[in-house]
């Protein structure tokens, strides 16, 4: 039977041979690309060790549960959590139980466990488990262009006379409106970031901290891929932004990437954060990225939310909800919630920045 126990140095070379075996050869390299950064820079570590699980036999490594851990804000408390990531185990172990040991060794072990974009045999083992399903979180997409109700699967004279149906409430919904507010690109996250989360963090019944050393770790030093920040300052309708000690503080930020896809390119808004009462500040910051997403040639951004309020304020500014394919599970383990927590997720901030799913 095999032991489960914490990652060592010593496992590096074992891990990478396992995951060269279970996932390829190219996404070995990545994986390499961004281990250091992804695993050992990650301000959430305790004592400065990865949080992850090897499964033994003898001096053989034979499976691994690798994890994010971050600080989750939980009704009014903050618990130590993590996203469960890569898991994998080795071909000749595979269908014998191991994964799940991995599993509940893991959840054991944390104040909350997490998991975002779920493959199909995580989240059959996530169910046989009893865990929460708290379902999909939220897709949504504002067409920019005719292209962007393409599909790969269709054929294209399909795709064609698609377009050329819905173009006129694309073109509606993809008008430009004027951009207003205080709005500047940034490279780094400062202190007024930290000041920001703690002044929102009361408004969310789940989130994981964003404070500035997670959001510099996440979004200004990924060695992978490259982030475009924007940020909104000022002071907000109610003088917020006056009141936590200065109108220099940000009123909200949004993170967002260009990708090229199989029938377009697309805005991804990464990730953004604002307080849910300030609307101003959300339709400002997106109205920014529309600006950003026709200069790119998108044809359509998205994004996934899962707070209703950012819901609305989305479809307000042109966004349609469609269907989403971003499962999400969570189980708190380190501080008391009532059985009716996982029933209502409007005050839930969840984005596809969370975990690793945009990587």
């Amino acid at each position: 039977m095999a032991e489960i126990d914490h990652y060592t140095p010593a496992d590096r070379h074992a891990v990478d041979q396992m995951y060269r075996r279970v996932f390829g050869p190219d996404a070995a390299e990545a994986n390499k690309l961004r281990w250091d950064w992804q695993y050992l820079r990650n301000p959430n570590n305790a004592a400065g060790s990865p949080e992850i699980w090897i499964a033994r036999e003898g001096p053989t490594v034979v499976g691994q549960y690798a994890t994010m851990p971050v600080r989750l804000h939980v009704a009014g408390r903050d618990v130590c959590a993590s996203w469960g990531m890569d898991v994998m185990v080795a071909p000749e172990r595979q269908r014998q139980g191991l994964g799940e040991v991995l599993f509940r060794t893991w959840d054991e072990h944390v104040g909350a466990s997490l998991g975002l974009g779920l493959s199909e045999g995580s989240y059959r083992l996530f169910k046989k488990l009893r865990w929460p399903d708290v379902g999909p979180v939220p897709c949504l997409v504002k067409p920019l262009t005719r292209r962007a109700v393409r599909r790969p699967s269709w054929p294209m004279p399909i795709n064609r006379l698609v377009s050329a149906l819905t173009l006129p409430l694309i073109r509606l919904v993809a008008r430009s409106r004027p951009v207003e507010g205080e709005l500047a690109t940034i490279r780094r996250f400062d202190d007024g970031f930290t000041a920001l989360w703690e002044s929102v963090a009361p408004t969310f019944d789940l989130a994981v901290r964003r404070d500035a050393a997670y959001l510099n770790w996440k979004y200004a030093e990924p060695p992978h891929v490259r982030y475009n920040i924007v940020v909104l300052h000022g002071i907000g309708p109610h003088g917020a932004t006056a009141a936590r000690g200065g109108a220099g503080l940000p009123r909200g930020y949004a993170v967002y990437r260009h990708v090229q896809e199989p029938r377009g390119r697309v805005t991804l808004l990464v990730d953004f954060l604002a307080d849910p009462d300030d609307p101003d500040a959300l339709r400002a910051l997106l109205r920014f990225v529309d600006v950003e997403a026709r200069e790119a040639d998108s044809d359509k951004i998205r994004t996934f939310a899962m707070h209703a309020g950012f819901r609305h304020a989305l479809k307000k500014a042109g966004y349609f909800q469609v269907k989403s394919t971003m499962e999400f599970v969570a189980k708190i383990n380190g501080s008391p919630v009532p059985a009716t927590f996982y029933d209502n997720k409007d005050r839930w901030h969840v984005t596809l920045g969370d975990s690793d799913q945009d990587r």
